[in-house]
């Protein structure tokens, strides 16, 4: 798929560090409960940490003690992609950035928690930005 922001891997490695380049640009996963989001309660909105495409609000944000920052709903149903992932011998739902194809996480459903959608976002904090409300 094309996306709207479409850099060569020199420019993205560049503007990244080497964290963000290999969970945004490799589709990593940061280690658990490390994030700088994880426990975050401020009220905002969560960009893409790579193009800067608003991505989802601190107001679906909930805690799921995984370790990483859940939200049960983007901010925009076309603000994210979802792909199959196969990889590590597992069927997950992984999610990127519609804009710029960067991955943010992996989405799952039907685990039972108390939210609109059933469905856990979760989220590497690495791949997003908090702008805070006000801010």
């Amino acid at each position: 798929m094309p996306y709207e922001i479409d850099k060569p891997d020199e420019q993205w490695r560049a503007e990244l560090t080497p964290q963000e380049y290999q969970v945004l640009r490799q589709g990593g996963t940061e280690p658990a409960f490390v994030g700088e989001y994880t426990d975050t309660k401020a009220a905002g909105v969560y960009s893409c940490r790579a193009c800067g495409a608003e991505l989802f609000r601190s107001e679906t944000k909930f805690e799921s003690h995984c370790g990483w920052p859940s939200f049960y709903d983007p901010k925009d149903t076309d603000a994210v992609e979802l792909l199959q992932d196969r990889s590590h011998g597992m069927l997950r739902t992984e999610v990127r950035c519609a804009r710029c194809g960067s991955h943010l996480g992996h989405v799952f459903e039907g685990e039972g928690y108390p939210t609109p959608t059933d469905q856990r976002y979760c989220i590497n904090s690495i791949s997003v930005r908090l702008t805070e409300a006000g801010g």
